[in-house]
């Protein structure tokens, strides 16, 4: 992550970050219909919140053409970095095996997702000796 201060998106903003993430640079229009698929949004509040997110540094815009392309700002594994550290510092005052305890305690783990666990831990333990 860099050094400046990361802003925090909004839950808007996230919704928004995640299609520039999967989709990459995309219109207005394509991200307004994109998120009209899971609840109604007016485009021009799309619209404002781009421009907003542009003026904060969490998405880019190129304005070469006349329809304005925009594009994430914000790395998608920085985002993530930064805004699991403030959830785990918050609720589980930085604990990551409170989390995870937490976690695989009140949801259903496949044998794969175990397999993919257990090969993460091994990897982590070679790697502390």
């Amino acid at each position: 992550m860099t050094d400046r201060k990361m802003i925090k998106p909004t839950e808007s903003e996230l919704e928004i970050l995640q299609l520039l993430w999967a989709h990459g640079p995309s219109t207005v229009r394509f991200v307004n219909d994109q998120l009209n698929e899971y609840r109604e949004v007016g485009y021009t509040t799309t619209l404002k919140l781009m421009q907003i997110m542009a003026d904060k540094g969490l998405a880019r815009r190129n304005t070469e053409s006349r329809t304005h392309v925009y594009s994430a700002g914000v790395s998608e594994s920085d985002t993530q970095e930064h805004l699991l550290k403030k959830f785990l510092d918050a609720t589980f005052r930085g604990s990551a095996m409170k989390l995870v305890m937490q976690t695989l305690g009140n949801h259903e783990t496949s044998p794969e997702e175990l397999d993919e666990i257990k090969a993460l831990i091994e990897k982590m333990e070679k790697d502390n000796h």
